[in-house]
């Protein structure tokens, strides 16, 4: 398979919010470090999942992969083009082929639109379909997501939070997309639902050949969905690569301490700690590998010396 969105050492800091004691001191702006030379590829076709803790640069990550914040340094990657020099139809092109899904679906739709006049704006402004065949496009794309014809006539409050989210999942597929990050896309749904919207995903990957690109803290649901995961830790991948590899031998202290601690289904056994300490702040990330301060195989070189991903593992007792 072709890859047909990277990102290639993508590095993204925030200014800090800053008190008034920060300056009447005249205190120096401080960051908060959300990304830290991340790189990753998403194949034609594939689920690529992205794990981690809350705070770790999952959402920034995909939102630099759709460009609605720019990175800075590094690049991202869409067919083998920088998507920051794209102009013109170039530019548009991409904004089609690479859409994004939302945890909160509600906060995206307007709720002054019906579902229907919402997914027709989409195909008449970007020009999708002709205007004639724009209400059978509308109908078939609530098809594709298992809403019935009637839900083009009614409002978003009208609806759950599962079909919300069915709803932007149909806002995404009228761009007719190659690409869909879709940033926890179940986090707010209750069980029965989540698993409803993960097959739903799956389906429309395995009929459209869509590349997905699905981030979570969950690991069970990447474990039944991805075919390849990157954990990330603090702004940082450190460990990529198959999902039954990762799940079955992973080599980052990190991932063996998610995948420990994840609830087992056999009666009896019991759960294993989560992992030790806090996650240091972003704002003064520590020296060295960033997990070493919570690592249970911490070596004298991991506090100073920062290991690359190499063999999709970035860790010195690994490698």
């Amino acid at each position: 398979m072709s890859i047909v969105l990277q990102a290639n050492a993508v590095e993204r800091r925030f200014p800090a919010p800053r008190g008034l004691a920060d300056l009447l001191l005249r205190r120096p702006i401080r960051a908060v470090h959300a990304l830290s030379g991340v790189s990753i590829a998403i194949e034609a076709g594939e689920t690529l999942g992205v794990v981690g803790e809350s705070g770790c640069g999952k959402s920034t990550l995909a939102r630099c992969l759709v460009r609605l914040i720019a990175p800075d340094a590094g690049a991202v990657m869409f067919e083998g083009q920088d998507i920051a020099t794209l102009r013109s139809s170039d530019r548009l092109r991409f904004n089609r082929a690479v859409q994004m899904v939302f945890q909160d679906p509600f906060a995206s739709l307007n709720p002054r639109m019906t579902v229907g006049a919402a997914l027709a704006e989409v195909l008449r402004v970007h020009n999708i379909v002709p205007d004639a065949d724009i209400p059978a496009r509308v109908l078939a794309l609530l098809d594709q997501v298992q809403l019935p014809a009637s839900a083009a006539g009614r409002y978003p409050h009208a609806f759950s939070g599962g079909q919300r989210q069915r709803i932007g999942i149909a806002r995404a597929l009228a761009m007719e997309p190659r690409v869909i990050i879709a940033d926890e896309p179940v986090s707010a749904l209750d069980v029965s639902v989540q698993a409803q919207i993960v097959n739903l995903f799956m389906e429309l990957q395995e009929r459209l050949g869509l590349a997905i690109v699905f981030i979570t803290h969950d690991l069970r649901l990447v474990r039944h969905m991805a075919h390849r995961v990157a954990v990330m830790y603090l702004g940082r991948v450190v460990e990529t690569g198959l999902t039954h590899d990762i799940f079955e031998a992973p080599r980052h202290p990190y991932t063996r301490a998610l995948i420990s601690a994840v609830p087992s289904l056999i009666p009896g056994q019991a759960r294993a700690d989560a992992v030790r300490g806090e996650l240091p702040s972003p704002m003064a990330p520590p020296p060295g590998c960033p997990f070493h301060p919570r690592c249970p195989i911490v070596m004298p070189r991991c506090a100073s010396d920062a290991p690359s991903l190499i063999n999709g593992v970035s860790c010195w007792a690994a490698g």
